[in-house]
């Protein structure tokens, strides 16, 4: 029995494959229901919740497999769904997919196959589901959960947060600039046992040299010229919370030996005070840099290097995630519509394409500031790819054409490589590349490698 409480609807008009399906699958969920038509299915997929329906595309009533896939959809985005094809309606099963369809099996089935796809859909309908409970928690705290993606780069991200979070560890975010850094930093602190006691942010880079020592510890009336009555420091602020440090590459070296001290002592000396302050706090650092490097070149302590990165947490760049581009774009836009009060817009499909092949070098941030615009500056309901942009469009063609190209080659050589080794069992050919069959099936498309 599958862990979990699973329920599968089996809908197609012949019963030989009704009834083998739903005994084939029996042991794969813990209720398998059938009909025998889009309209019974759709009836008994609203009394009861299914995570995963299995349906024909040609059946007879008023209600097509594809109009199916479309209400079930619809009624419960998070559902999966896997629709029976033959080898002439390949093109309706492609149709199906782009309208939200996990994958498709063909006649006649093979019922080993189709288990291993029905655990593998499982196990990821286990991941969307967990990441959403993560950001209810997150807004139901306040916060403004940005972190969005089901990519498999995005579910390490979202596991690694459940591992660390109500622990007392020091966690190294590393990750581009506009890649959601201080997001995830606050998402640790919001679902850790602090999240009633403070979060202090504090950007290393942004401060000039002299002043990050101050910042960071305080300083007495008199300190220094200037000091005109006593300050308390980022660690006194972030007292029995978290202090996020970002950047923290670009912290002096004498302010690197202050901060080793500190996390070791548990205790601080504001600037220009003699007393020693207990402090509790539980820190999380960020940068954009290679620490290694800068270690290896002599800026960075090698002793601070190892007690700030007792867990590593990569946050990948959008480039990396182009899965979670769409989904993304939908997000970022319904925010915007509803922050400047302004009717709904779509993306035309090519402006879609667009947007998922651009390299975004500024990241997430990048691309919410550039739904943000197009809000604003689209007066039409329907964003075209001459709306986006000019610093977008302004990409020369040549440049992005021949890496798109290498992309492409690259790619298409290793699906096959990865096809010939599985025997083409495209299942195990996902597994193996790290992606969701369904984007094994998109890219299959594609490159015309059917």
């Amino acid at each position: 029995m599958t862990e979990g409480s699973f329920r599968i609807l089996i809908v197609d008009d012949e019963p030989n494959i009704r009834t083998g399906l739903a005994k084939g699958l029996a042991r794969e969920a813990n209720e398998v229901a059938t009909a025998t038509n889009g309209e019974e299915a759709l009836g008994l997929f609203c009394k009861a919740h299914h995570q995963l329906v299995i349906t024909d595309l040609k059946m007879p009533g008023q209600l097509s497999g594809i109009d199916l896939v479309r209400r079930i959809k619809y009624e419960r985005p998070e559902t999966l769904v896997f629709v029976i094809t033959a080898h002439g309606t390949i093109e309706t099963a492609v149709e199906a997919m782009r309208l939200g369809a996990h994958d498709y099996v063909t006649k006649p089935v093979d019922l080993d196959m189709l288990r291993l796809q029905v655990r593998n859909a499982f196990e990821h309908y286990r991941l969307v589901v967990d990441n959403q409970v993560l950001r209810q928690r997150l807004a139901s705290m306040g916060e403004c959960p940005d972190i969005v993606g089901s990519s498999t780069a995005m579910h390490d991200v979202f596991k690694r947060i459940r591992q660390v979070a109500d622990t007392l560890i020091t966690v190294l975010i590393q990750g581009e600039s506009g890649t959601g850094k201080e997001l995830v930093a606050r998402a640790i602190h919001n679902l850790s046992s602090r999240q009633t006691r403070p979060f202090v942010a504090a950007n290393v880079s942004a401060l000039p040299e002299s002043l990050v020592e101050s910042e960071l510890f305080g300083y007495e009336k008199g300190a220094f010229s200037g000091a005109a009555r006593q300050k308390p420091g980022w660690f006194e602020m972030a007292n029995g919370g978290t202090l996020f440090l970002d950047e923290i590459g670009e912290m002096p070296q004498k302010t690197q030996v202050d901060l080793l001290r500190v996390l070791e002592q548990r205790e601080i000396r504001r600037l220009g005070g003699e007393e020693a302050i207990p402090v509790d706090v539980r820190l999380v650092a960020a940068t954009n840099r290679e620490l290694e490097e800068l270690v290896a070149e002599g800026t960075f302590r090698s002793d601070l290097y190892y007690r700030i990165n007792v867990v590593p947490l990569r946050v990948p760049p959008l480039r990396e995630r182009r899965d979670d581009i769409p989904v993304l774009v939908d997000y970022f836009l319904r925010q915007a519509q509803q922050r400047h009060r302004r009717e709904p817009k779509q993306i035309a499909d090519a402006a879609m394409r667009f947007m998922c092949n651009h390299p975004w070098p500024g990241n997430v941030r990048q691309l919410r500031n550039c739904m943000e615009r197009l809000v604003v500056t689209v007066d039409g309901p329907v964003i075209h790819v001459e709306d986006l942009p000019e610093e977008l469009r302004a990409t020369p063609r040549h440049v992005a054409v021949s890496l798109e190209a290498a992309v492409e080659e690259a790619e298409k050589g290793a699906i096959l490589a990865a096809l010939g080794k599985c025997n083409q069992h495209r299942e195990q050919t996902a597994q193996l590349l790290g992606i969701s069959v369904r984007t094994l099936h998109y890219k299959m498309n594609r490159y015309a490698l059917q």
